[in-house]
């Protein structure tokens, strides 16, 4: 992507919006159900963030709540987010990063997750980096599940980041598979948070079917729990940080069972440092990911509509992180 288009997308990320209607007001958030504790004292919660940033922008109030309540709490990233070209423009200082200069970007995002996880009270032996290409998932679940696939922007066709769960692991969805099995067994979780079908990015929506249907093998889809960050065009809105308002209703996913998690200032603090631990992130998309410190987050217990047909495919979407 040419360095204008780059720049011009970062601006259009962060724009104000203000003054705009847009589906899910907050007068419909006011009526929603307020959630139930996730888990309980000894329960184990598993949070599986496509890439570094999404654990504090969809649910650093839900994991903060999750430890209160004296559950252990693990986070599993599924790639290191080395695939954000506007990331790799600022830090490596290149006008088309590619290569080693994004593998140093995924390194550095991997040190910012743990920094963000601390933050949350989330210890660094309950984490897990898996590894696996930013902007990729979708082939590996498709075209590459056995043979690997090579990484358009690092190059690379097996894990290389340092502390992953399998060094050296192929680029395949069968691989990815097996991380994730792997992960299951060790954690045993009671509550899975995963992305919702719905959500727009092509990374978020694959995780979200590769956790669908290994949780369906062991009997315990029941056990699943959705979000959604990139939720439609612009939002949420307005961009910034704005504590004082609610988080609406992604127009995306308008039709799914949600439930609101009201978050006490204090948390809302807390997850605001998480996602500033994410230092490459917040220079480019502060205003995007500051956009989610609100008075709420959203969760639902399941990834479609009940209703006949199921849901409508998504037609448009945020890009970001």
């Amino acid at each position: 992507m040419a360095l204008a288009a780059i720049v011009a997308l970062s601006a259009w990320i962060n724009l104000p919006t203000f003054g705009r209607v847009f589906p899910g007001s907050a007068a419909r958030v006011a009526t929603l159900p307020a959630a139930a504790p996730l888990v309980t004292a000894g329960q184990r919660l598993l949070m599986l963030s496509p890439h570094p940033d999404d654990e504090s922008l969809c649910c650093g109030g839900m994991l903060q709540q999750a430890r209160a309540a004296g559950a252990q709490v693990y986070v599993a990233w599924i790639t290191p987010g080395d695939g954000f070209e506007l990331d790799g423009v600022l830090t490596e200082h290149a006008l088309r990063p590619r290569g080693p200069s994004m593998r140093n970007l995924g390194q550095q995002r991997s040190a910012e997750a743990l920094a963000a996880a601390r933050v949350l009270g989330v210890p660094g032996d309950h984490t897990f980096m898996l590894g696996y290409p930013d902007g990729g998932l979708l082939r590996l679940y498709t075209t590459n599940y056995v043979t690997p696939y090579r990484s358009v922007h690092t190059g690379a066709s097996a894990v290389y980041v340092r502390g992953a769960l399998t060094p050296g692991a192929p680029f395949t969805g069968e691989a990815l598979e097996a991380d994730l099995r792997r992960v299951l067994d060790r954690v045993k979780p009671d509550v899975v948070l995963v992305p919702a079908p719905q959500d727009f990015h092509p990374d978020h929506h694959t995780v979200s079917y590769i956790a669908m249907r290994l949780m369906a093998e062991r009997g315990q889809s029941s056990r699943l729990r959705f979000w959604v960050i990139h939720g439609g065009l612009e939002w949420p809105v307005p961009k910034g940080l704005h504590p004082g308002l609610p988080l609406t209703v992604p127009p995306l996913a308008t039709r799914l069972p949600w439930e609101r998690v009201d978050l006490t200032p204090q948390e809302e603090q807390v997850k605001r440092r998480a996602m500033d631990a994410h230092r490459s992130q917040t220079r480019i998309i502060g205003r995007f990911m500051h956009a989610f410190v609100r008075g709420n987050e959203l969760v639902s217990a399941q990834p479609l509509p009940d209703v006949p047909g199921g849901a409508a495919p998504a037609t448009a979407g945020t890009p970001g992180p």
